[in-house]
């Protein structure tokens, strides 16, 4: 259980990582030299178009992994913990509910 755990931090680290690299490669719209005056020339390899459908795709793929991975680690953790218990065990009862005082007579 422990090597799935720390098999699972691996690929976490390395998706998040994956995620950051993403997601600062892409520019705003309009971000280079010609959008500033208004032209729609792109300086990029793949086209105006092209690279921001590759790069979006791809930051909803890794966002999509940083979440199961996320979840997956939280779900192995709790399970190789062993306790299994919920933050919520160690409070004693519900507080007490008190009823509004009534007028005095």
């Amino acid at each position: 259980m422990h090597f799935l755990l720390y098999f699972t931090i691996v690929i976490h680290v390395i998706v998040c990582f994956f995620l950051i690299l993403v997601v600062l490669l892409q520019q705003g719209k309009s971000a280079d030299l010609a959008g500033t005056f208004g032209g729609q020339g792109s300086q990029t390899a793949f086209g105006p178009r092209a690279a921001a459908n590759l790069l979006t795709k791809m930051t909803g793929w890794a966002a999509a992994l940083f979440m199961i991975t996320s979840l997956s680690l939280t779900v192995l953790y709790l399970r190789s913990n062993g306790n299994g218990t919920s933050v919520f065990s160690g409070l004693k009862g519900s507080a007490p509910v008190s009823a509004p005082a009534k007028p005095g007579k």
